[in-house]
This record gives structure tokens, sequence and C-alpha cells, in this order.
């Protein structure tokens, strides 16, 4: 899968959520973890957001600790990107 972004943005991710980007990280719906940061950074801020993308967390819900990480992460690694839950802000 395409990698469509600055890709310094995962730099800002920890070491574990910057390995495998291609394997499934939803394992029901067979979402590469990549897919789901493409999402992020294209605007999907929330869970329900990423799930309306990419299909990941519509099956059992294992995988939506990671996507919630993943936002968390992303979120703040991108200046001036809206942040639509005060969970992800670390502005307050």
């Amino acid at each position: 899968m395409k990698i469509d972004f600055d890709s310094k943005l995962l730099d800002k991710l920890p070491d574990i959520l910057r390995q495998n980007l291609e394997k499934n990280l939803c394992v029901c719906n067979e979402v590469p973890k990549i897919e789901v940061i493409n999402a992020i950074i294209s605007g999907a801020t929330t869970v329900e957001a990423v799930k309306k993308q990419t299909y990941a967390t519509m099956g059992s819900g294992c995988c939506t600790q990671q996507v919630e990480r993943l936002i968390e992460c992303l979120c703040s690694a991108a200046p001036g990107k809206a942040r639509v839950s005060k969970r992800y802000n670390q502005d307050d």
C-alpha cells in the first residue's frame, strides 16, 4: 500500500506502532495498519471516522485500542490538525 503522507509523522509513533505497517491491524476485516494511518492523516480523528473509512474495529473490536493509540499519536504529531475529541487534545 502506498504511503501518501509525510513519512516524518511516523517518527512521532512509539517504536511498537511503527512496526509491521503492511500487516493487518484489524484481522477481522483485513485492514492493514498503514490504511488506518492513512485514514487518520487524511482527517479521521475518531475511531468512528476510521471505522467509516476503513472498516477497522467493525468485527470483534479487538483492534480498537490500537486505533485509539494511533489517533492519539498522529493527531498530536500533526500541527494545526483539528482534534475532534478532548481526549486527544494535549493543549487543554
